[in-house]
């Protein structure tokens, strides 16, 4: 399961970097919780993004960033698959 975001965003030069992260993590999680009800619990009053972030610049290689936030889904469904086979017992029948 993705524990994280990959975002190409453009953000208005009259915008710092922080704000716009502080606006869009706060207003999404915000989003997610009315959405999601048993977050709220689950998180309790611990924070639903964690406290930083990485940014940055694109200039001439938009194309190629885009195109591996699209590809990156495909890979961490691999990668998932992959992971499960660590917590598959050994020693069960597995169903044969």
């Amino acid at each position: 399961m993705p524990d994280h975001v990959h975002m190409l965003v453009s953000i208005p030069p009259r915008l710092s970097v922080s704000s716009f992260m502080g606006y869009l993590k706060g207003k999404s999680a915000l989003m997610m919780f009315d959405k999601h009800a048993n977050l709220k619990y689950k998180f309790g009053n611990r924070h639903f993004w964690a406290e930083g972030y990485y940014v940055s610049t694109v200039g001439l290689n938009e194309a190629t960033i885009k195109k591996y936030i699209q590809e990156q889904e495909k890979h961490d469904i691999a990668l998932d698959k992959l992971s499960v086979k660590e917590y598959e017992d050994p020693f069960r029948d597995n169903g044969k």
